[in-house]
């Protein structure tokens, strides 16, 4: 009775290819983790994890006033123009 060997007939190519199955499935398992985990774009971040806020539009026309990008006459009719559109509270 011929006795049928693990290291005989390939066996050694599995022994091979294990650590390499094992490598790409732990890191499918942590790519789907951090995807399934990651905030939708269209929330708002989150300031805990370290995300920077995003800037409201008051607050990017500050900004530019601030830097000097536009005068004083485009500040105030841009806020006056915010203001008039911004969406009453209900």
């Amino acid at each position: 009775m011929d006795e049928v060997r693990y290291w005989d007939g390939g066996g050694w190519a599995w022994m091979a290819f294990m650590p390499l199955l094992w490598i790409v499935l732990v890191g499918l398992v942590v790519w789907a983790v951090v995807r399934l985990t990651r905030h939708p774009a269209d929330r708002t971040p989150d300031r805990d994890r370290g995300w920077p806020p995003r800037e409201t539009p008051e607050e990017i026309l500050d900004r530019r006033f601030a830097s000097g990008e536009i005068d004083a006459d485009a500040y105030t009719e841009a806020r006056e123009r915010l203001a008039a559109h911004r969406p009453r509270p209900r």
